[in-house]
């Protein structure tokens, strides 16, 4: 009996198998075909409720759904262009969609929408929440308007705090599709409310979507436009969103062309990026990039970039340009991190027009700094600078920028003509390690440190500066000065300042250190002597028979500087046929020279009206005269002697110097053949 009913159990189950595996099988179905049957048949609106507490709760912000809630089936293939569609785009979805919905600003901020949208849509993957994840194949907005807003550097209402605790569903979103719509933005920090109007593109084989811009940006009027893609890729690597946009904000214009792959990542960024304005440092405010004060300033070249998580690569290579009249052409890359972004690259000219580095220090005119929108212009009859710089931009940014211009164009007849510098900027100090000048056959060559970390003020500039020139010709110093040409010599001279302050004019007028020049060796001009010694006869010999070169001996120079005022420990020129001593002082506060000039002849000097020079006046009007009480007293003596015996009148005319004696020896040895200026803070 028992042999008999073994059998009979192994037949049966085979069938409960079939059973269980049709069962669940049936139940697999059943789930998906259920929750279509809800999904079609459910009331969404009573859900609106649940949702809008959920989202409120989750952005920390109103959010309302304010019209009706449903859901669709939808192939979003339907609503591409060929091109654009993949093969999920062909499988209908479920569509929900949200009419009249609303996003507040968060707490501390006006009770006010910060966007809205006519109708909020977007297709879902139900197979994907298996695996706890939010697919959203297309993502539509009909009708968006978007005000944002910022009160101050800390309040705005496009911020949104993130989630420490990580969440156990990802979302994952496709495709982004924009409508008809206006987007506004309120800024107080830069001063701009601007309106921008998106409207769709029929029939445009490459842009889906064009918009138009118009308000005001930094008290300026501002306006635009631009073109970009109808639909937004955010996953597909090889589908590039073109986007095209021309802004300007009075002076200033900002023009792009090329395309972003995978925009969600900014993964690889290629225009074409034009830009032009009144001054480089006014596209701060555009870019955050902290940039010199400049002249009117054109670029052309490639921007090319990637975001990353934590740093961000942008590099702006080949461009060409203009600054004022000087060309400009380079590659700079900017990149962002901690402590701060970096900018480094290598800026060349081949033709740099000297004027044109005036506004670097605020020595341009009050009409170029009106057209751009300097802060303050220069008073009349002040000659230094008394612009500001920008310190509190400094700790914005590192930096490390090589410059270097090959030719330098000049008005006037000043003898430069190369230019490099290395800039370096790290924590707000600012180092030009060297900034190097080609001057009349030799070289100027400085160190200069600008430390705007505020630690002597909140805009002070605690500044240092070395300064060494080497075989600087006299006769090409001094070009346009005939006598000066038949000069023989060059210069050498050492200068160490140190200054607090916050523009050229301030910094000069605390000024503490030394400067000193040499010449050890040389030729100069006797004419030229002559002159400085009003010896008339001997000029008109010179004038008839010919100028002819004197040993120059030495000139010595020594200036110490304290508190602003630079005075002469000894100025002294000392020829074959002359000694020129030169003292006084030169107020670089309140920009007043006081200097006084003293000839004296070697030898026998017919008609000699020797008289001081005197320098003095203010820098922009200096007034230079003799001493008119001396010549006076000379002339009266002739005519004194004149009457009682005419040849006894030219004695008071007759000059003999001071002989052979001179301070040459002194001064070459006080000075060390090459004067060597003394470490910072340590003056003689």
């Amino acid at each position: 009996m028992a042999e008999t009913e073994k059998p009979a159990a192994q037949g049966r189950h085979p069938s409960r198998r079939n059973k269980i595996l049709l069962g669940t099988l049936g139940i697999l179905v059943a789930i998906p075909v259920i929750a279509i049957i809800f999904i079609l048949t459910f009331d969404w609106n009573r859900a609106r409720p649940w949702i809008n507490a959920r989202v409120s709760q989750a952005i920390e912000r109103p959010f309302a759904i304010r019209g009706d809630l449903d859901v669709e089936w939808e192939r979003p293939a339907r609503t591409m262009a060929p091109s654009e569609r993949s093969w999920r785009d062909h499988i209908p979805w479920p569509h929900l969609i949200a009419n009249d919905t609303h996003i507040g600003n968060p707490a501390g901020l006006p009770a006010r929408d910060a966007g809205s949208a006519r109708q909020f849509s977007f297709s879902l993957n139900p197979f994907a929440l298996l695996s706890r994840t939010i697919h959203i194949p297309l993502l539509r907005f009909d009708g968006p308007r978007v005000d944002l807003l910022r009160l101050d550097e800390k309040r705005n209402n496009w911020t949104f705090k993130r989630q420490d605790k990580k969440s156990g569903w990802t979302i994952d979103l496709d495709r982004v599709v924009l409508t008809d719509g206006i987007v506004h933005m309120e800024d107080a920090v830069t001063k701009s409310d601007v309106t921008a109007r998106v409207r769709t593109l029929e029939r445009n084989p490459r842009y889906g979507v064009g918009w138009t811009l118009d308000g005001s940006y930094n008290g300026a009027k501002v306006s635009g436009g631009g073109k970009a893609g109808a639909v937004l890729s955010l996953k597909q690597q090889s589908t590039p969103y073109p986007v095209q946009a021309d802004m300007r904000s009075g002076a200033t214009h900002i023009a792009v062309e090329g395309t972003v792959t995978r925009p969600a990542k900014l993964a690889a960024i290629d225009l074409r990026l034009e830009l032009a304005g009144p001054s480089m440092d006014q596209l701060y405010h555009f870019t955050g990039v902290v940039l010199p004060t400049t002249g009117p300033f054109s670029t052309s070249g490639r921007l090319t970039g990637t975001l990353g998580e934590e740093n961000s690569r942008w590099v702006y290579d080949g461009f060409k340009g203009k600054v004022g009249a000087s060309d400009i052409g380079g590659r700079l890359e900017y990149t962002t991190g901690a402590p701060r972004p970096r900018l480094s690259g290598k800026i060349r000219s081949r033709q740099l027009v000297f004027a044109d580095l005036a506004p670097l220090i605020g020595a341009d005119s009050n009409a170029a700094k009106k057209q751009r929108n300097a802060d303050v212009l220069q008073p009349n009859g002040k000659v230094l600078p008394v612009e500001e710089f920008k310190t509190e931009r400094w700790n914005k940014l590192d930096a490390d920028v090589r410059y270097s211009a090959e030719r330098i164009v000049r008005e006037t007849a000043f003898p430069i003509s190369k230019l490099s510098t290395h800039l370096k900027m790290n924590n707000a100090v600012l180092d030009l390690e060297p900034l190097e000048f080609a001057m009349a056959g030799g070289t100027v060559r400085s160190n200069i440190r600008l430390d705007g970390r505020g630690r002597a003020g909140p805009k002070a500039i605690k500044a240092q500066a070395k300064v060494t020139a080497r075989k600087i010709e006299i006769k090409k110093l001094f070009p346009k000065i005939e006598q000066l040409q038949a000069t023989v010599g060059s210069i050498n001279g050492d200068a160490s300042l140190s200054a607090q302050g916050n523009s050229v004019a301030s910094l000069l007028a605390g000024a503490n250190g030394e400067l000193k020049t040499l010449i050890n060796q040389g030729q100069v001009s006797k004419m030229l002597l002559e002159m400085m010694g009003l010896n008339v006869a001997n000029i008109i010999v010179t004038k008839l028979f010919g100028d002819k070169q004197v040993q120059l001996n030495c000139m010595a120079t020594d200036f110490d500087v304290r508190n602003g005022v630079a005075r002469t420990r000894y100025f002294v020129v000392d020829t074959q046929e002359a000694l020129i001593n030169i003292s006084g002082s030169i107020n670089l506060a309140n920009e007043q020279m006081d200097l006084r000039i003293d000839p004296k002849t070697k030898g026998l000097r017919l008609f000699s009206l020797r008289s001081p020079f005197y320098v003095r006046g203010p820098f922009s009007q200096p007034d230079v005269s003799v001493d008119k009480g001396m010549l006076a007293m000379k002339a009266g003596s002739a005519i004194a002697l004149a009457a009682v015996a005419p040849v006894a009148a030219l004695i008071p005319l007759i000059n003999t110097g001071p002989g052979e004696d001179s301070h040459c020896a002194r001064l070459l040895a006080e000075s060390r053949e090459k004067p060597r200026a003394p470490p910072p803070g340590k003056t003689r």
